[in-house]
């Protein structure tokens, strides 16, 4: 980037919206990945029209721009891997709007998921796909990740959320998409393209996203099970018994026995822990719904089967999925997390064939997550250092991502593709898929400006 170019972007945005320092090009050079690479600037913008002169400069030289939310993402989708210019869309984020009759919510992509759920909290309504990082990470980021959390199983991710869009395209027109309104036919659907296109076909400025009512009842169990094959059962039993609870996690063995010896808490050894939640809007819905989950549990040779009669009793069952993450961390110094979903019923073919793909490369790992949906998440602890274990870490993976695509599955839910899952794009894509997506990106980004090198695109 020409240092000529470098004055006209902070011309743009003002000087203290631009950097070049050397500390704040390593801070924009990671995210919560492995990867990494420094910029060679970055800028806070704070409005489109900033963002379309930029993107306007862009072309003209060209560099690459990379738009970036929080940083959170598990993927390297943030990371700069062909230098340029890091776009940082956390001062564009204020509530523009919450609309409570039209169920609707207008926001900016700098906006913190959290935040928004304490905005809506007041009126009883709440933006559901709870990602695990909803304390930090952005509204933005979720949107160009397509992200989602533990109530996926009931409530889905954020593209089901999204109603419509401003995009800053490439070549710096603005451009709204979708409606106002619960639902559109109008024209092709433009908003599903950019939501989960990790900045490569658009900047997204403003987000329209619709909100529900919040459920005021809860119920919440555990239950134990000595086979993965009774844990994988109770699952496809409770789809088939038209109860939908709000959340439905599994843990594996490994995962158990982790958090018995690092956090000390008392459970047997079994081979799979489910956790499940049901709400309502009343005590008694959530209720029933329950009752109807650990008579299948029950039927499903489960033990120490255990449903919170409070709400401290069920924030201590919940402990245990919530310190899963950070008790494996202490196996290794560096560890991947994954995100492969399969059907439904595929989950414990799934939890088997990544334990014995993980084992036979002697890595510690665990396994856990959405088991309502599918979505599970393999951890692989190694050392960055040691060249053999990072080796082995990446022949385990593949394998995992070969198994997945094998049952029908796709290689992530909802931490998207990035720089991690691009070279394996192709297992799940056919070839005529993949040149449907290279073609839309050579339309909208001719230039190849916009956060090049992701998606393999």
């Amino acid at each position: 980037m020409k240092t000529g170019t470098k004055e006209a972007i902070a011309g743009v945005v003002g000087k203290n919206n631009f950097t070049d320092s050397l500390i704040d090009m390593v801070s924009y050079s990671y995210d919560a990945s492995d990867h990494n690479h420094r910029p060679e600037a970055a800028v806070w913008p704070t409005s489109a029209e900033q963002i379309s002169k930029i993107l306007v400069m862009a072309n003209e030289e060209p560099f690459p721009v990379i738009p970036r939310g929080a940083g959170t993402g598990l993927t390297g989708a943030a990371v700069p891997v062909k230098g340029g210019l890091i776009l940082d869309l956390c001062r564009i984020n204020k509530i523009l709007d919450i609309r409570i009759g039209d169920r609707l919510a207008v926001v900016q992509p700098g906006v913190v998921y959290s935040d928004l759920e304490k905005a809506l909290a007041p009126y009883g309504f709440f933006f559901p796909p709870d990602p695990a990082s909803g304390k930090v990470c952005t509204l933005g980021g979720n949107v160009a990740t397509n992200a989602g959390g533990i109530r996926g199983a009931k409530y889905g991710v954020t593209r089901d959320y999204v109603l419509g869009l401003e995009v800053v395209l490439p070549d710096g027109r603005i451009t709204r998409t979708g409606a106002n309104c619960m639902k559109t036919s109008s024209g092709y659907d433009l908003t599903r393209i950019f939501v989960g296109s990790e900045g490569t076909l658009g900047v997204i400025t403003e987000i329209i996203l619709k909100i529900d009512p919040r459920p005021t009842a809860t119920r919440t169990a555990r239950a134990l099970f000595p086979s993965l094959k009774d844990a994988g059962q109770s699952v496809t039993a409770i789809t088939h018994s038209g109860i939908i609870p709000s959340v439905l996690e599994i843990l594996d063995c490994n995962t158990i026995k982790v958090l018995r010896e690092q956090a000390g808490m008392d459970f047997p050894d079994v081979e799979a822990m489910i956790l499940v939640e049901t709400d309502g809007y009343t005590e008694g819905e959530a209720s029933f719904q329950m009752e109807k989950i650990i008579e299948v549990f029950r039927e499903n040779n489960a033990t120490g089967i255990q449903e919170a009669e409070s709400a401290a009793e069920a924030e201590e069952l919940w402990r245990a999925r919530r310190s899963a993450g950070s008790m494996a961390a202490k196996l290794g110094i560096n560890n991947v997390s994954e995100d492969v979903t399969v059907p439904m019923s595929r989950v414990p073919d799934l939890l088997e064939r990544i334990s014995g793909i993980v084992a036979k490369y002697d890595l510690p790992f665990v396994i856990f997550g959405h088991a309502g949906d599918g979505n599970l998440h393999p951890r692989i602890m190694y050392d960055r250092s040691d060249p053999e274990q990072t080796l082995q870490m990446e022949k385990a993976v593949e394998e995992i991502f070969m198994a997945t695509c094998e049952m029908g599955g796709t290689l992530t839910g909802e931490h998207g593709i990035g720089l991690a899952k691009a070279p394996y794009l192709k297992l799940e894509h056919d070839a005529v898929a993949m040149d449907l997506m290279r073609s839309v990106k050579k339309m909208l980004d001719p230039n190849n400006i916009l956060n090049p090198g992701k998606m393999s695109l």
